[in-house]
């Protein structure tokens, strides 16, 4: 679907529900920032971690200094606890208490097929342009979902492996590489449990290298279908079990123990969806400074976290500002930066001018990813609850 026909299709929206609406590229973007000034937006994101909401609030000090906008930080502990907020005021006819969210994945998904989101805005964003669309293809790909301009592009992650340099000199670049390393160094190597987050991401990494059809991972998958699909992953990890730590028997319960596991000196490496958790690790001095993080040669599962603006928000020009904002470089070095957030930028390096990619420091440091490699959009939702089953019932005992 071109963006033409996207716009086209929400538009047509706008008799279905009352607060249905597009960007307004036609004004110009200093008649929406001219709207802006003076508007107060709500902006719903989670609320777990100091760092984050000290930069939220620094980002809020910027918009009020240079747009006039005040932004208020609705704290979350669930977004999902938000979506269905804004699902119940606009049933119900009301303005939003939300201006802009922060989401991704599921809650994204539902957002957009219920109707609950404000746009196409996202790439009429003067700041859009500097998004990196080609390397990181989830710019635009919501865990398998079409972004259709619904919801701009703030931070990324991608799964990313790290060690001590000093003990693993030649880091495998491919699970095929990495069974290798297995076998020669039996005990010392292994991965979290599923259904954990990160053990979920290791399998499937496994799965997009060794199966046969990429072209199924976007889509939806019963289970005879992911049976089939997934049987060279399942050759694989029966092959690589024997060798990893306590013979494939037990697993790490989490990437935080796997992690305290590196370090004691127990295993060879971890692995983390920050590409900048190693760095951050050597900096603050869990890890020696001869750390070395590394992708895949041939790319690795990542993801974009986004905002968005609910359909019945308030300041939807003050939203677009910010968002537009939140995607600046001098904001996303801010957030790249580990001693602020440590949350890797969407940008483009290449397309910014001298000074704006100086502003983005960090990559020499140790620990440091010095090759990043391309990023692999999420299978579809469908395959999770698949491969975690899967996976339980073959070596959960």
């Amino acid at each position: 679907m071109t963006f033409a026909l996207t716009r086209r299709r929400f538009t047509a929206l706008t008799a279905l529900t009352p607060f249905i609406g597009v960007a307004r590229a036609a004004e110009g973007w200093s008649a929406i920032e001219a709207e802006a000034k003076g508007q107060t937006v709500a902006f719903n994101a989670w609320a777990g971690s100091a760092q984050i909401n000290a930069y939220i609030a620094w980002a809020g000090e910027q918009l009020k200094q240079r747009f006039g906008i005040t932004l208020t930080h609705v704290k979350l502990a669930d977004t999902g606890e938000a979506v269905r907020r804004i699902r119940d005021e606009v049933k119900a006819g009301k303005e939003g208490s939300a201006d802009l969210i922060w989401i991704n994945g599921e809650n994204f998904r539902v957002m957009k097929q219920e109707r609950l989101l404000f746009g196409p805005f996202a790439e009429d964003l003067p700041n859009f342009a500097l998004v990196d669309v080609e390397g990181k293809p989830t710019t635009r790909i919501d865990f398998a979902e079409a972004t259709e301009g619904l919801e701009a592009p703030w931070g990324m992650a991608q799964l990313t492996f790290f060690a001590d340099g000093a003990k693993l000199s030649a880091p495998p670049a491919s699970m095929a590489e990495l069974l290798e390393l297995a076998k020669a160094n039996p005990g010392r190597i292994t991965y979290p449990a599923p259904p954990d987050f990160h053990g979920d991401t290791f399998v499937k990494q496994a799965l997009v290298e060794t199966m046969k059809d990429r072209a199924l991972l976007p889509v939806s998958i019963d289970k005879p279908a992911f049976t089939e699909a997934a049987r060279p992953l399942f050759d694989f990890l029966d092959a690589l079990h024997p060798h990893l730590w306590r013979g494939g028997k037990q697993f790490p319960q989490s990437q935080a123990q796997m992690t305290q596991m590196l370090s004691d000196g127990e295993v060879l490496m971890s692995l983390t969806f920050n590409p900048n958790e190693p760095a951050n690790l050597v900096a603050t001095g869990v890890l020696p400074d001869t750390t070395i993080a590394w992708q895949h040669k041939g790319g690795t599962i990542g993801n974009t976290h986004f905002v968005a603006i609910p359909v019945n928000a308030k300041a939807k020009a003050a939203a677009q500002v910010t968002a537009n904002f939140l995607l600046s470089p001098e904001a996303q070095a801010r957030k790249a930066d580990l001693g602020v957030w440590g949350d890797p930028t969407v940008l483009d390096l290449a397309r910014l001018s001298p000074a704006d990619k100086a502003l983005f420091k960090g990559g020499d440091a140790p620990g440091a990813v010095k090759a990043p490699a391309p990023t692999i959009p999420e299978p579809h939702g469908s395959w999770v609850p698949l491969i975690e089953a899967a996976w339980l019932e073959r070596y959960g005992a």
